[in-house]
């Protein structure tokens, strides 16, 4: 999900910072190129974090600025497909809802909320039918990627699902795990039960055959 990368680049300083050390320039010149970048490569950049090396600089005829082969590290958001997430509802639609994911939503269309038949409000909640499960704007949930698009870089896409065991609101996840608990309870009690009948009956047929 979170990336240290390291990414070489020249990195292009120009004339007004010049009055600047050349540390100090460069990263100045790189956080500008770089806070915010979206790629395929490097997901969404969060930060720079550090410059390793600096080049020589080098000045092209007919451009006032100074270009420098740099190594830096970025801080990147870089989700990947089948990874777990956890994130807050922003908005809800009819066709689903909107999880903010770091520094960017992730859509989860309304049949992929939960293993339902699930139904939109004007009150912006997604209810389900049978489970009776409901959304609202602000539940935190755990979710699935299912789908990463960058080829839009001013809009990438995430797409998710909930509909697997252990996904979905945080306290249903709660639940889940609860109940195969309770149902090992029960089939213990009901075991003992059982065996315990099982023995009282013995003892009966055993002073019957003596009274015999």
């Amino acid at each position: 999900m979170y990336y240290r990368i390291e990414v070489k680049d020249r990195i292009r300083v120009t004339p007004n910072l010049f009055d600047l050390g050349t540390k100090e320039a460069v990263i100045k010149s790189v956080k500008k190129k770089y806070d915010g970048y979206i790629s395929n490569d490097l997901g969404v950049v969060m930060d720079v974090s550090g410059i390793r090396q600096i080049g020589e600089g080098v000045i092209i005829p007919g451009d006032g600025s100074s270009y420098y082969e740099a190594i830096f590290d970025v801080l990147s958001f870089k989700p990947e497909l089948q990874e777990v997430v956890t994130g807050k509802i922003r908005d809800i639609v009819d066709f689903g809802a909107f999880i903010t994911l770091g520094p960017i939503d992730g859509m989860i269309h309304i049949s992929q909320t939960m293993d339902d038949f699930v139904s939109f409000s004007k009150e912006k909640t997604l209810s389900g039918k049978e489970s009776k499960k409901t959304l609202k704007v602000n539940d935190v949930c755990r979710s699935r990627i299912i789908a990463v698009s960058f080829k839009d870089p001013l809009n990438p896409k995430l797409g998710l699902t909930m509909r697997q065991p252990g996904l979905g609101r945080l306290d249903w996840v709660g639940e889940e795990g609860a109940k195969p608990e309770s149902k090992k309870e029960d089939k213990k009690e009901a075991n003992a039960r059982t065996k315990s009948g099982a023995h009282s009956a013995g003892k009966e047929s055993k002073k019957e055959a003596k009274k015999k």
